[in-house]
């Protein structure tokens, strides 16, 4: 049995192709009762548009190509829900790819999608090679969520990673903590975060307190990392993780080595992941508005669409401090 057509519809609705054609694009110039009938048809004989036939004919696929650095990262899912929910208002799908995925594999990132010919791109996080994207410069770009050097044209939405990392310096100073460690990230959102780290310690006369340890960003690297930095006999009372997974980490360290969090040691993350938020967790964490930075991203990307020229802009979302169970005074000498 062969699938209906268009013109199944159109005889089933009492009307022309071409005003069938018309509802299926969403127009406004069809009368509601007839807009009503179409789609009534439609629903009744299983008509679905050939997407591949409409996109040879509007020279678009109506698809947005949406590149993770990490999928396994749970701060996207946020994003992802503010970025889709704008785009899927204005008649667009998003198509996922992993980077690293890709990097193993040996292609360049963004390559699958652009295979697909996707209208524009969508980067989140940080990718380790920008120089990636270069073939990419064709189509609208919107880096979300990332603050590495963007290429000409190329529009960056993120949190205001400054602030977030102040914010938590101010809370555990004001808490009374002296000895704060941190572990740091990479890329350009780990430096900008550290370096407001250590000079909100400076700030306050602590800087021979400071304590810097690199990481992976994995809970892995927050476990070694929190070990070492709890092995020293000036341990630090507070540690402040570069994002949340590294926190989750820290806590496991402490755990371990019979530290109670908060009462002999503070942990903060950064990011308000879902992982923050469970009640036996219950972290204090910054909340970078990955929600609000993924519905800039999509808005950025809906004006390249309509004009594609110009200078690239960066836009930055305020964080704000989630105070949770984690972080408490300073304990006692």
């Amino acid at each position: 049995m062969r699938p209906p057509t268009i013109r199944d519809v159109a005889a089933r609705a009492g009307v022309s192709k071409s005003l069938v054609s018309l509802v299926l694009r969403g127009s406004d110039q069809v009368r509601p009762e007839k807009r009503d009938a179409v789609l009534r048809a439609a629903r009744e004989l299983g008509y679905r548009p050939n997407a591949a036939a409409r996109s040879l004919s509007e020279r678009r696929t109506r698809t947005v190509g949406v590149l993770l650095n990490d999928l396994r990262n749970p701060w996207f899912v946020d994003l992802l829900d503010g970025l889709n929910s704008l785009l899927h208002a204005n008649g667009l799908r998003m198509l996922l790819a992993d980077a690293r995925l890709n990097r193993r594999t040996g292609q360049d990132p963004a390559d699958p999608l652009l295979d697909l010919r996707v209208d524009g791109l969508v980067v989140v996080g940080t990718l380790p090679d920008p120089a990636a994207l270069e073939d990419a410069g064709r189509i609208p770009v919107v880096l979300a969520g990332s603050r590495e050097p963007a290429p000409p044209g190329v529009d960056v939405v993120a949190g205001d990673d400054e602030r977030g990392a102040r914010l938590v310096s101010e809370h555990l100073i004001g808490l009374g903590h002296r000895r704060i460690a941190h572990i740091a990230g990479y890329g350009a959102v780990g430096e900008l975060r550290r370096r407001s780290f250590e000079a909100a310690m400076r700030r306050h006369g602590l800087a021979d307190e400071v304590l810097v340890e690199p990481s992976d960003m994995t809970e892995e690297g927050g476990y070694r990392t929190t070990v070492r930095l709890l092995s020293r006999p000036d341990r630090p009372t507070a540690v402040f993780a570069v994002n949340d997974i590294a926190a989750i980490g820290a806590l496991s360290a402490a755990e371990e080595l019979g530290l109670r969090v908060p009462h002999d040691l503070s942990v903060v993350g950064y990011d308000n992941t879902s992982i923050a938020r469970l009640r036996h967790v219950w972290l204090t964490t910054v909340d970078n508005s990955s929600h609000e930075v993924g519905r800039r991203a999509a808005r950025c990307l809906l004006e390249r669409f309509e004009d594609a020229g110009g200078a690239g802009r960066v836009q930055l979302v305020s964080p704000t401090l989630e105070i949770r169970g984690s972080t408490a005074p300073a304990p006692g000498p």
